[in-house]
């Protein structure tokens, strides 16, 4: 007969009590080491994509932000940074630093004017931090490295602004008439303005009869669009033909000829950028004559960019244009590259 120590029995039972405990610490050891490599997995995967957007100076500026950030913010495994620099060159730089400072993925960069970049932009790609550019071009473009460029062709709007005009003007008896045009410009010194500017002044001079009487910014916003045309209306002998170069100055110069007594659209014809619905809606209440698009939907074509570019797949150096309508008062006027659209058959079709 095998005779237990009563001792020995007790600590047995400690011994397995133990074993149990310890079991069951490994297995909770296990379980967190699993759901870590799995948070480290998922941290992996995410792509942080910072946006540096110049403000929200217009409409059309709205629409471009909540394209951008609505569809990175919907894309599975994308996180969005954001930064409004609110028209201000130096916010922009400040960002674009903090961006290389946090290592996020990629970085959409729209520069609120076209010079000042080369430092900043060198510190991005000395970051190795892939560079989207977003509708302006900065002046260094190509002394820095982007993986892609997407915008509006600013000079050929600027060049259909003007020959619109030139061509209404024909369609209605004008084209021999000497008219005495102004031009508001944007944001002096942005991409939109010079491309524009360059576009405008260059088509001028296909049509003779048209006489430069006045030209200045109004900020691409619509209460300096206001202001201008109102000192315009006091200063300038004669307005015919206002060119804008978006739209938002538009609708502003319109309510300040409405309240000098005059009739937008009919005793001065105006010709507007970028296509806004509110230049639409102006168009069919006969205030404003035309509009060249100028598509802020750029999301899109950044999400496809970004996941090409993490598939490996690598751009050329060129800036991309999107296909972009006239759209106006009358339809069917031929500017070469394009034919007018008359406004109010496609207004309900209009997103932004």
């Amino acid at each position: 007969m095998l005779i237990e120590d009563p001792s020995l029995i007790g600590k047995t039972k400690i011994f397995r009590k133990e074993v149990k405990t310890m079991k069951k610490i490994l297995a909770l050891a296990i379980v967190l080491v699993m759901i870590a490599s799995l948070s480290v997995a998922a941290y992996a995967d995410d792509v942080k994509v910072a946006f540096s957007q110049i403000g929200q100076e217009s409409d059309w500026r709205t629409a471009n932000t909540d394209s951008i950030k609505g569809t990175i913010e919907a894309h599975d495994g994308w996180t969005l940074i954001y930064d409004d620099a609110q028209q201000k060159q130096e916010n922009q730089i400040k960002a674009l630093r903090n961006f290389i400072t946090q290592g996020v993925d990629y970085i959409l960069f729209t520069g609120v004017v076209e010079t000042g970049w080369d430092e900043v932009l060198a510190e991005v790609n000395e970051a190795e931090i892939p560079l989207i550019l977003i509708d302006r071009m900065p002046d260094c473009a190509d002394k820095i490295d982007y993986v892609a460029a997407f915008g509006g062709d600013f000079v050929e709007e600027g060049r259909r602004q003007v020959a619109w005009a030139g061509e209404y003007l024909k369609s209605i008896g004008r084209g021999d008439e000497e008219v005495c045009v102004a031009i508001m410009e944007g944001t002096t010194g942005s991409g939109a303005q010079v491309g524009r500017t360059e576009g405008n002044l260059a088509a001028l001079k296909e049509y003779p009869n048209m006489k430069l009487v006045a030209q200045q910014s109004g900020n691409f916003t619509r209460t300096e669009g206001q202001a201008v045309m109102e000192a315009w209306l006091k200063s300038v002998d004669k307005i015919d033909v206002l060119i804008v170069q978006n739209d938002d100055m538009g609708l502003g110069a319109i309510d300040a000829i409405k309240a000098a007594g005059l009739v937008p659209g009919k005793d001065i014809i105006i010709v507007g950028c970028d296509s806004v619905k509110a230049a639409f809606e102006a168009i069919v209440a006969g205030e404003m004559n035309a509009t060249i698009e100028c598509t802020p939907l750029y999301g899109p074509f950044v999400e496809k960019t970004i996941e090409d570019l993490e598939a490996g797949k690598t751009f050329e150096k060129t800036i991309l244009h999107p296909e972009e309508g006239v759209y106006d008062c009358v339809g069917g006027i031929d500017l070469g590259t394009v034919t007018s659209v008359l406004a109010a058959d496609v207004i309900d079709s209009r997103v932004y």
